[in-house]
């Protein structure tokens, strides 16, 4: 396939096992891990986890990502349709509260076929992207995903451009939470988990209080009270690869998150915020094929 499935559209050959272009991922999923995961928010992780696979490649460039053995290093496992499959199968039989896929835009094509089957225990569909998709592109995914957990990382394109190397990112992300919303409309949890429905995630990073509240402002600014949830992340760690970044190569600093959650609660958004104890390294899964 000549691939346009993220807003890159950089039309590189993609077969079952062998990928070119910015992704570099063949057009079957690789995967790095799949297990249970308890550090989502509570209302994704829940008491039992979140059954978690973790797909390999990324459409972004993020300077700071934590998980660079994955996204740039492209280490994993290729699956065909039925193995994919049958790992989900794997992760309700653990007790998962969901079938969560963490990075899965490059893949969004074959998942599509994928989710079109029942889910093994009837478990709610989580979607865990960077938020760099095409609001088009998603559409395929109407009816298959339940929850969007989709990041909004920016909304300023130099920033985005920056660290990421997606100047055209905050456009994009935009209308792609748009359309996730539109897909699931108002937020539902039962028990305490999201059945179905948004949450949108913002990473604070270094410095940059000003345009968490931007972030924030637009969240306010674009849905209802309380029909999408918020989540304020503060775990931030600075890992290998920041040369020429010098502003990121410290931890957030107590003050900025006390600044950005006096400002979520300012503008009543209904969510969640992360805690300074969730920074560091400890808290970065190990990408070592375990549940493949």
């Amino acid at each position: 396939m000549l691939c346009a499935l993220c807003p890159r559209r950089c039309g590189a050959l993609r077969d079952e096992t062998r990928g070119e272009g910015f992704c570099q991922m063949p057009s079957l999923p690789v995967c790095a891990r799949a297990a249970l995961h308890f550090w989502e928010e509570p209302c994704i992780s829940g008491q039992a986890g979140a059954g978690t696979v973790f797909f390999s490649g990324c459409t972004l460039g993020c300077v700071f990502c934590q998980n660079r053995p994955i996204s740039r290093e492209n280490f994993g496992k290729t699956l065909t349709p039925d193995e994919l499959y049958a790992v989900f199968g794997r992760l309700a039989g653990q007790g998962a509260c969901c079938i969560e896929l963490v990075t899965p835009t490059q893949f969004t094509h074959t998942l599509s076929r994928v989710l079109g089957r029942p889910v093994p225990g009837n478990l709610p569909v989580v979607w865990n992207s960077g938020g760099y998709e095409r609001a088009d592109v998603l559409k395929a995914l109407e009816g298959k995903v339940d929850v969007y957990l989709p990041d909004l990382k920016y909304l300023t394109p130099a920033l985005a451009e920056k660290y990421s190397g997606a100047k055209d990112y905050p456009p994009a992300a935009k209308a792609a939470i748009l359309e996730m919303f539109r897909q699931r409309g108002p937020v539902r949890l039962e028990n305490g988990l999201l059945k179905s429905g948004v949450l949108i995630r913002h990473l604070i990073l270094p410095g940059q209080v000003a345009e968490a509240r931007r972030v924030m402002d637009w969240v306010a600014d674009s849905f209802p009270p309380g029909a999408v949830l918020f989540s304020l992340m503060a775990q931030y760690t600075p890992v290998g690869g920041l040369d020429g970044f010098p502003e990121l190569g410290r931890p957030l600093r107590p003050s900025e998150l006390r600044a950005a959650r006096a400002y979520m609660e300012n503008l009543g958004l209904a969510g969640y915020v992360q805690g300074l104890e969730s920074c560091g390294e400890g808290f970065i899964p190990q990408f070592d094929l375990t549940g493949l």
